[in-house]
């Protein structure tokens, strides 16, 4: 069996459909869908949105210096499209999508109820690539919808239903296939 060779282009997948949000709550916001997001670091703890400058949204976070980014799941499909395809600027999206909000604990952003886990994040350094420009953040706050956090306190995202983005085309994540480390840890040893 061979390969095939493409040339260079996006094909890593599958990526996050996240909804991110930007602005206040109580002025000039909007949502939008970003696949091209993610972690970068760990300590400090750091993530990335890309965003096209043409898009309504690049100038509200340019200007204000947050966004968050709000994770989605299978059930919030259409409205992740949705937020996509129109421009914040011609529409309301969180009204046409039935998002009810709450400001964020460390921005001023909207944070998305509907979201099992939104990530709160503080504009570090914004890099043209091309494209898209990169906005480099600190994540300042993390909040969780309570359904996804056990009577330990863990968080159990794999209950969320959570969504994906590859090649154009949406996917329900699937089962659980492990845990970190699984890979290494003795046969019969104990669970902490």
């Amino acid at each position: 069996m061979g390969r095939v060779v493409f040339k260079g282009g996006a094909l890593v997948a599958p990526v996050p459909a996240a909804l991110v949000t930007c602005g206040s709550e109580d002025g000039k916001r909007n949502v939008l869908t970003a696949a091209w997001t993610g972690i970068v670091n760990t300590r400090p703890p750091m993530a990335y949105v890309s965003v096209r400058p043409e898009r309504y949204s690049y100038s509200i976070i340019k200007e204000t210096g947050e966004f968050v980014i709000n994770l989605t799941t299978s059930k919030m499909a259409r409205e992740v499209d949705l937020c996509g395809m129109k421009s914040g600027a011609k529409l309301d999206k969180f009204a046409k999508c039935g998002f009810e909000t709450v400001k964020g604990e460390t921005v001023s952003c909207p944070v998305i109820l509907a979201s099992p886990l939104s990530l709160e994040c503080k504009v570090r350094s914004c890099q043209e690539l091309g494209s898209h420009t990169m906005f480099i953040a600190d994540i300042t706050g993390i909040t969780a919808d309570e359904r996804y956090i056990d009577s330990k306190g863990k968080l159990n995202l794999q209950q969320a239903g959570l969504m994906a983005y590859a090649h154009g085309e949406y996917f329900a994540l699937g089962r659980k296939l492990g845990d970190f480390g699984f890979s290494v840890k003795k046969k019969g040893a104990a669970k902490k």
